[in-house]
């Protein structure tokens, strides 16, 4: 899964360095100027909110409890999960972002990377009662739940009121990928209908990948170098099914079809982003 991330995201910032530098070396002469080409940086923080669907997946899957089967001197015993008082989880959340791209006048185009802040729910107890079926009782561990995610989104951009005014609007459509991982409640066991087989949650993260498509407008402020904006948008994504120990968590008595894997989020937020001066630019004000 890291090998297919990393593939991804290395072949789209070359792309974008390409654009930069060298990727139309062999077009037809004044298809472009690659002199007139400029990189940027941006940083941006958003206010993420969730689809309704995308909070019930969330919530649906976190909470997920299963039981528990001790070895004894007698035999197997297994003990069913019992009551445990977690706050379940809201429906928006931080992004944060880094963007790396280039611009050729009105065009732009650049890889966001999203990142977002752990959401906790935290453990009411250090461990929890399971009972067997002849009514005796063990306790296990508890941990925090907890989920993330993380990805990269390829964008495409047109700054519509020309390539340097001073106010600018620039809509702008991508895709990409997300990852959300998620941390379960405790060491549950699961079935797997489709084998029989049974496994174990361990004290990790477990995570499901996602194909995106994300639109956005934002209005801008320029001041040569300096760029104030401010954007809207609408992210689309719909994640895998979520793999446990090498088994998909669908496949098992605990889940349901009472829910889609949907990652929607609409968002709002502030990018602060630095220009570079193209070769031309640079070259212009050497002759001064």
């Amino acid at each position: 899964m890291k090998t297919k991330i990393t593939s991804f995201l290395t072949a789209a910032v070359l792309s974008v360095l390409a654009l930069a530098n060298s990727s139309f070396a062999e077009a037809e002469p004044g298809f472009y100027d690659k002199d007139h080409i400029r990189g940027f940086v941006s940083f941006g923080t958003d206010f993420r909110i969730m689809h309704d669907d995308f909070q019930s997946y969330v919530n649906h899957l976190a909470f997920v409890k299963g039981g528990h089967t001790v070895s004894t001197d007698e035999g197997d015993v297994f003990y069913s999960g019992g009551k445990m008082k977690y706050n379940t989880f809201d429906d928006y959340y931080l992004g944060l972002h880094a963007i790396f791209g280039a611009q050729y006048k009105q065009f732009q185009t650049w890889i966001d990377m999203n990142f977002m802040p752990t959401q906790i729910s935290e453990r009411p107890s250090n461990t929890y009662k399971a009972y067997a079926e002849d009514g005796s009782y063990m306790k296990f561990p508890l941990y925090d739940v907890k989920w993330y995610s993380y990805g990269a989104d390829w964008m495409f951009g047109w700054k519509l009121f020309g390539e340097n005014t001073f106010i600018n609007l620039i809509p702008a459509v991508g895709f990409g990928f997300n990852l959300i991982n998620i941390h379960f409640a405790s060491n549950f066991e699961v079935t797997d209908l489709n084998g029989g087989e049974t496994y174990n949650f361990r004290n990790r993260y477990y995570s499901a990948m996602a194909t995106t498509v994300n639109s956005e407008l934002e209005g801008r402020l320029e001041f040569d170098h300096l760029a104030l904006g401010v954007y809207v948008g609408y992210r689309f994504v719909r994640y895998n099914e979520l793999s446990v120990e090498g088994k998909e968590l669908v496949n098992t008595e605990y889940i349901g079809d009472d829910t889609d894997n949907n990652g929607d989020t609409f968002f709002l937020g502030l990018r602060l982003t630095w220009i570079f001066h193209s070769d031309w630019q640079t070259k212009q004000e050497n002759k001064l």
